[in-house]
């Protein structure tokens, strides 16, 4: 457990030194209404730092495409997990998650591998 937590504090000390800003919109559903026939959405938004890049010719698969992007952020900087529901802005673009890649250390998340489709 020291090691994962040794690795949660580099990977966000270093995020911070080496990423840029981003904003990941976390939307989550709510209760259905049966009489409306609608649930209620609630949309939180929570800015940290990553790194961006382009995805790989390797990393291509059915979902990820080479054009896509990969962010890969501190799971320590987040209050929460990421999910295909959420979407990214940087820079004032908004990206899609198509894909989650989660990195861990004794069963702790260390990083999160995000692909993203503009």
């Amino acid at each position: 457990m020291a090691l994962a937590t040794s690795l949660r504090k580099t990977a966000s000390k270093l995020m911070a030194k080496f990423g840029g800003e981003v904003t990941i919109r976390q939307t989550t559903t709510g209760a259905y209404n049966t009489t409306t026939g609608t649930a209620t959405v609630t949309a939180s938004t929570t800015t940290v730092r990553g790194v961006l890049e382009d995805v790989n010719a390797r990393e291509a698969n059915e979902l990820v495409k080479v054009n896509d992007k990969k962010l890969t952020i501190a799971a320590a900087d987040l209050s929460f997990e990421p999910s295909v529901s959420d979407q990214v802005s940087i820079n004032g673009e908004v990206m899609q998650v198509i894909q989650i890649k989660k990195i861990e250390q004794d069963n702790t998340a260390i990083v999160f591998e995000i692909y993203l489709n503009s």
